[in-house]
């Protein structure tokens, strides 16, 4: 726009020349004329997405054993054409019924199916000048299916596929948001996330048993309908993750996979530079931030009891389609804010704050396993020019002067794990650490070739269980590096 303005004479401001108003004729509104920065502002806006890349990738593949026809001298075309040039279409009935599969009765390697699908995105935006924000977005998934199987021959020209036994095991991720629920973790006391976790229950079994009118009606002794109880692990696993991304159990979704990515992002903005008084003061000033959030199912298989039974016979609930280990959120600020700047005399500095946490939602006993971590980091870094030192090295008095370059960095970091049960009030810490770091660097070049480090290391930890003791250490010292190139 700018370069718009340039080309027609204003170069960013109202076009004057000799002629009056009165005179121009086709001047007839130049009062009513945006001014360049709003006209720059909005088109900034509209062209702020300077990147976009999209990624899809999928891979399928299926192992037919017990295939008796021989292959060509130039190949063959069965069990099908596209078999052989990969399709994924399915063969194995189609191969039986012509009697392409063994019918030995002692036969039991597995049919296998795999599917592997990959989607990522990231974009780079730029909604104003000297803020860029880094947005991403990918979600896996990976369904492995075994089965075992015979070729039934009831005459001697029809040829059946029986399928024994089929088993699909696999797992699922992707990005998602819970920044609504962040701040309101709560402590070993009290969880406000926890507590909407248990209270999301009794909607979600409504939900289901009314998604299911044929199922029984009645309620059991706590109010959960009787096919939907209140350890059920559809009920848990929708009021579990609408309990920590913040959303309504009303409108969260029932299914573990029916999902979709939600992008997280990274910001850095430099606009301070700009102002006067920071371009008198400093060399650089960074404002960071960034947010990362992943849904997980770490394993999952086929529920194999439902095909003998619908109903589990001890809580009478509704059997699932597929068993879960557990079920992992976990979401982090890295970082929540980080300022790095160095002035004009040479003193850099680095603050940074990180916040995380990680929830794992295990179904085989009802538990919940919540780490909770924060770390602190201040670095400040100095550099002294042209310090000299007088040395005897090699029996020759020798003058050398270079650049001192003073580091210190503090770190400080507190995590711990909380077990939080269900069925019981009782919040237990199960792990935890306490650690503190300092170091100190202190570099100096004696030569071209040659640099002198000192440096001091100093940690210490205090773990949260009384089972383990405190403990420090020190590790403090000088170190000569040779560097043999040019």
């Amino acid at each position: 726009m700018q370069r718009l303005y340039q080309f027609l004479g204003l170069n960013g401001q109202k076009k004057t020349n000799n002629t009056s108003r009165s005179q121009n004729p086709f001047d007839t509104n130049t009062t009513s004329r945006p001014p360049a920065d709003a006209s720059n502002f909005f088109l900034n806006l509209a062209t702020m997405v300077k990147r976009v890349t999209f990624n899809y990738a999928e891979n399928n593949g299926k192992f037919l054993p017990g295939f008796t026809q021989r292959i060509g001298f130039l190949g063959t075309n069965r069990p099908s054409v596209g078999f052989v040039f990969g399709s994924q279409s399915e063969v194995r009935f189609n191969a039986a019924r012509r009697g392409w599969l063994t019918t030995f009765e002692n036969f039991n390697e597995p049919f296998l199916s795999t599917h592997n699908s990959q989607i990522k995105l990231n974009a780079t935006a730029q909604p104003i000048p000297d803020l860029t924000i880094d947005l991403f977005a990918d979600k896996q998934y990976t369904s492995n299916l075994r089965e075992t199987f015979r070729i039934d021959q009831s005459d001697a020209i029809t040829f059946n596929y029986e399928s024994l036994l089929g088993n699909t095991q696999g797992n699922f991720s992707m990005s998602t948001l819970m920044i609504k629920t962040f701040f309101s973790s709560g402590t070993q006391e009290l969880s406000e996330n926890f507590e909407s976790f248990k209270a999301n229950r009794l909607t979600i079994a409504n939900r289901l048993s009314a998604a299911r009118p044929e199922l029984p009606a009645d309620l059991d002794a706590n109010g959960f309908p009787q096919s939907y109880g209140k350890t059920s692990q559809q009920v848990l696993l929708a009021s579990f993750i609408a309990a920590y991304t913040g959303v309504s159990p009303d409108k969260v979704g029932l299914s573990a996979f029916d999902k979709t990515p939600i992008p997280n992002w990274n910001m850095k903005y430099t606009g301070l530079m700009r102002l006067d008084w920071f371009k008198d003061h400093f060399t650089r000033f960074t404002i960071s931030h960034g947010y990362r959030a992943a849904y997980s199912v770490n394993s999952y298989a086929t529920n194999l009891e439902k095909e003998n039974s619908t109903f589990n016979p001890e809580t009478l609930d509704v059997r699932p389609d597929y068993i879960f280990n557990n079920l992992v959120l976990n979401d982090e600020f890295n970082p929540l804010v980080r300022i790095d700047f160095e002035s004009k005399n040479n003193l850099s500095m680095l603050f940074e704050m990180k916040m995380d946490r990680a929830l794992s939602m295990s179904f085989d006993n009802n538990l919940l396993t919540e780490i909770q971590g924060k770390e602190f980091t201040l670095g400040v870094g100095y550099r002294i020019k042209d310090v000299q030192f007088v040395t005897n090295i090699g029996g020759a008095k020798q003058r050398l002067k270079s650049d001192l370059n003073i580091k210190a960095d503090l770190s400080l970091r507190d995590n711990y794990t909380l077990i939080r049960n269900l069925e019981l009030d009782n919040t237990q810490v199960s792990a935890g650490q306490y650690f503190l770091s300092a170091k100190l660097r202190a570099e100096y070049a004696l030569s071209q070739n040659l640099n002198a480090l000192f440096f001091y290391d100093f940690t210490f930890s205090k773990y949260a269980v009384s089972t383990a003791f405190p403990q420090s250490l020190i590790n403090t010292g000088i170190s000569l590096r040779y560097n043999f190139g040019n």
